[in-house]
């Protein structure tokens, strides 16, 4: 009953937080340049995921994290491909922004992880 509810967590949070950006997107869509609207995202973005990470995510292990990190990677990429690539058919989605982006999902979960396991450990 445990991981279905951490599972729920995951992919409420990781949807969340990738709606949030692509609202922004949205937003952003009439008033800048295509080219620099994931640019403009993605620091808000990244400071609300941290936050989110750090007040609404608890694990009790690190590899959760990790994979927490993965979880919402996909689930990124996903919905991305489903609401960017197909419904709006933007073309050349994909580009440094982007990537950078799903960097950040993959790699702030883990590093907040480490933050929080080193300090609760003392290690």
């Amino acid at each position: 009953m445990e991981r279905i509810k951490i599972l729920k967590n995951t992919i409420f949070w990781g949807t969340i937080l990738w709606f949030i950006g692509w609202t922004m997107g949205v937003m952003l869509y009439k008033s800048v340049p295509t080219e620099m609207i994931g640019w403009i995202i993605s620091p808000i973005a990244t400071l609300i995921t941290i936050w989110v990470l750090f007040k609404k995510i608890h694990r009790e292990k690190f590899m959760c994290y990790v994979g927490l990190g993965v979880i919402w990677t996909i689930l990124a990429i996903i919905l991305d491909y489903i609401f960017n690539v197909k419904l709006f058919n933007i073309a050349n989605y994909y580009k440094l922004d982007i990537y950078i982006y799903y960097a950040l999902t993959l790699i702030l979960p883990i590093i907040v992880g480490l933050i929080k396991f080193r300090k609760h450990y003392g290690k």
